[in-house]
C-alpha cells in the first residue's frame, strides 16, 4: 500500500516524513506538492538529486506527486491563468521524472460558485489545457490522474470517466478517493467496480457526510468491508493510496489504519 504524506504538510519536508516513514516500514508514497513541504520552483538541481540519492538509501519510492487544486485551475476563464497552472504541473512532472515517480495527480479545474461560466466553456478550456499537459507527461514518462473532488465542476466518478474516455489517451487516468466521493454520496464500491477500467489509483480514508473529512477507517460513512472485496477484485492493494490525514501522531494513525484494514478483511500483503 501506498503512504500518502498529506499529514506532515507543515511539518517536515516530504523526504523527512519519507525517511520517518521509512523507519517503520513503509516503502512507497505519495506526496502533496505544497511549500514548504515539496515545491518545485524552490528546489535546487542538487536538491532534487539529494533527495534521489536518500530514497536509494531508504530502499524508498515515490509512486506519485499531487500537484494540488487550490492554486491551480486548468479551466479557468484567463488565458493567462490556465498558462500558470499548466507550468506549474510542468514543473510538478519534471519533478516526478526527476525522482522516478510514475503518476501526478491534478485537479481538472473550478468554476465561480456565483454566476458560473457554462459547463461547456468550462470543458472546453479544460481540455485545451490537457492537450497541452498529456504530451509533457507522454515525454517524461509519466502519465497524469485526475482526481474527484468535491469543489471541482467534475466531481462524480462519471464525469471524471467521461473525460478519460473523450481523451482516450493511456497517459490521463483516474485517481478516485473514496473519502471525496462518499461525500458527496457517491457510493464508492460501485464507482470503483463499474468504471475500473480507467482508474489507475484509489485514495482511501474515511469521512462523515456532515464535515468532508479524510479521516480514520471506520470512523464515517465509507463501507471498507465491500470496498475490500471491490479492490482485490480490480486495481489490487498495492494501487491504494492511505490518505488518512492528521497531523498530530501519524505514525500511529497509519499503524492502526493497518490494523483496522486487515481486521475488515483486507488482504494487505499483496
Amino acid at each position: 500500500m501506498i503512504i500518502n504524506t498529506f499529514s506532515y504538510l507543515w511539518s517536515a519536508t516530504a523526504i523527512e516524513a519519507i525517511a520517518e516513514l521509512a523507519d517503520n516500514g513503509y516503502d512507497t508514497f505519495e506526496v502533496p506538492v505544497s511549500s514548504p513541504h515539496c515545491w518545485p520552483d524552490e528546489m535546487s538541481g542538487q536538491e532534487r538529486s539529494a533527495v534521489e540519492a536518500r530514497l536509494s538509501a531508504y530502499g524508498a519510492s515515490i509512486r506519485s506527486l499531487n500537484a494540488g487544486g487550490y492554486d491551480v485551475n486548468l479551466a479557468s476563464p484567463g488565458a493567462n491563468m490556465r498558462r500558470k497552472s499548466i507550468d506549474h504541473i510542468k514543473s510538478v512532472i519534471d519533478l516526478a521524472a526527476a525522482w522516478g515517480a510514475r503518476e501526478v495527480v491534478i485537479s481538472p479545474g473550478t468554476r465561480r460558485p456565483m454566476i458560473s461560466p457554462s459547463l461547456e466553456k468550462t470543458y472546453s478550456w479544460m481540455y485545451e489545457s490537457l492537450g497541452h499537459l498529456i504530451p509533457l507527461a507522454k515525454q517524461a514518462g509519466t502519465r497524469l490522474l485526475l482526481e474527484n473532488t468535491p469543489y471541482c465542476f467534475t466531481p462524480t466518478i462519471g464525469d471524471l470517466a467521461g473525460i478519460v474516455s473523450a481523451v482516450d489517451d493511456d497517459a490521463l487516468k483516474i485517481v478516485y478517493d473514496v473519502a471525496n466521493a462518499a461525500y458527496i454520496e457517491e457510493d464508492p464500491v460501485a464507482g470503483l467496480l463499474s468504471h475500473q477500467e480507467s482508474i489507475a489509483l484509489v485514495h482511501i480514508s474515511d469521512t462523515g457526510l456532515e464535515t468532508w473529512g479524510h479521516d480514520p477507517i471506520g470512523t464515517g460513512v465509507v463501507d471498507f468491508d465491500g470496498l475490500g472485496d471491490a479492490v482485490e477484485a480490480t486495481c489490487g492493494v498495492r494501487n491504494v493510496v492511505l490518505e488518512i490525514i492528521r497531523e498530530e501522531n501519524p505514525l500511529h494513525e497509519f499503524k492502526q489504519a493497518m490494523r483496522d484494514l486487515g481486521n475488515k478483511g483486507w488482504k494487505l500483503s499483496k
